[in-house]
């Protein structure tokens, strides 16, 4: 199984649970499923990155095309399918518009494009004024994981050295 990154996965991550001071084994790990071509991320996830100025936008530069993927010929139909669910009667025409002009909307068609599952801490709405990763995944019939549910079902493993 194959996985994309919603940006708050990397955001989160530098900031509460895997600093890359005091935990470099799960950015290592990262780094490793990506060569095995496990876990990736798309360009706009590394554009809002790139926004940023930390410690994370240099680690984020350093990996690339092969790690924060451009779209493709795979996208294209995707793209139309995520904007015909999401113009939908669900939402609100200002939450439809915002939706289609973020990153959100790139990872969702990148992984219903790809059969890639999405990784994001974003959990499901009810709400009509913002659609949510999650909500988007259900919809379209992709799957949608916790970053945590993520490193458990690859059984990631940071343990300290003997």
């Amino acid at each position: 199984m194959a996985y994309l990154l919603d940006t708050n996965v990397f955001l989160q991550a530098k900031n509460l649970h895997y600093g890359l001071d005091f935990c470099p084994a799960f950015w290592d790990w990262l780094v490793k499923a990506n060569a095995e071509r496990r876990v990736f991320s798309i360009e706009k996830v590394g554009d809002e990155i790139a926004a940023g100025a930390d410690e994370l936008v240099p680690w984020a530069a350093a990996r690339g095309a092969g790690f924060f993927l451009k779209p493709d010929a795979a996208m294209s139909g995707a793209l139309a399918a995520v904007s015909t669910w999401a113009s939908g009667p669900r939402y609100e025409p200002a939450a439809v518009n915002t939706f289609l002009q973020v990153a959100d909307y790139y990872l969702v068609a990148h992984a219903l494009g790809h059969g890639y599952t999405v990784v994001t801490h974003e959990i499901a709405s009810t709400s009509v004024k913002r659609i949510k990763i999650p909500d988007a995944c259900l919809g379209l019939g992709i799957k949608c994981v916790t970053p945590f549910e993520m490193l458990r079902a690859e059984r990631a493993r940071f343990v300290l050295g003997a």
